[in-house]
């Protein structure tokens, strides 16, 4: 069994711990919150997506989770299987939030649009508009210590920007009213496109430790 700090330390990369802060349990107003809004999802028919769509991908993993990764929407596999981030790119993005010595199962992975576009086309700001608050009714929900941002389009529609992906990654942001950080990394689908890229993910993520290192 190999110890995967200890390979990290010997190639020069350096290791954070997480401090975790434990946040209630959910009482039963908050879990009957929770489930009425995967039912609104579910049944959702706000734009014309509803028409093309297999099943709505409300989103996987702790419902209290600390850290919260965004993408821009589902894809194929996603609107086949009902869950966000599987297939090749979701393997990689799964190793990824393995390497800052996480799991799937202990963050909470969601989209902007709970619906896929057809052909994997970027978003409709119409579609966004109609979306988003389900998104903000999640964010206020989990609470979360942390944003990532999976992508441009997911980082350029949380942070209402044009700015390029060049322009974003490498900083720490800040979200809403309560200004949770928010760190953009690129998409796992691109960086299967562009491997040479990994390195720079890694230090987003490894940025995304530090801001969280600091509550």
């Amino acid at each position: 069994m190999f110890d995967r700090n200890k390979i990290l330390q010997l190639i020069g990369v350096d290791v954070w711990r997480l401090r975790l802060q434990k946040k209630p349990p959910l009482n039963d107003k908050s879990k009957d919150s929770w489930v009425t809004l995967q039912n609104e999802v579910k049944s959702c028919e706000l734009c014309s997506l509803h028409k093309t769509r297999t099943q709505t991908v409300f989103g996987v993993g702790d419902s209290k989770a600390d850290w919260l990764f965004i993408g821009e929407a589902p894809g194929m596999d996603e609107d086949l299987q009902g869950e966000p981030f599987v297939g090749r790119a979701g393997g990689l993005l799964n190793e990824m939030v393995f390497s800052i010595g996480l799991s799937r199962e202990k963050i909470f992975i969601a989209n902007i649009l709970k619906c896929r576009p057809p052909q994997n086309r970027d978003p409709l700001a119409s579609e966004v508009a109609q979306c988003l608050p389900y998104l903000e009714r999640q964010i206020q929900h989990i609470n979360p210590m942390i944003i990532i941002a999976v992508g441009r389009v997911a980082a350029q529609n949380l942070l209402q920007t044009d700015k390029t992906m060049s322009q974003l990654r490498g900083r720490i942001h800040s979200f809403g009213a309560k200004k949770t950080p928010l760190v953009v990394i690129y998409h796992p689908a691109y960086l299967l496109r562009s491997p040479s890229q990994k390195f720079k993910a890694w230090e987003d993520l490894t940025l995304a430790k530090q801001a969280i290192s600091k509550f």
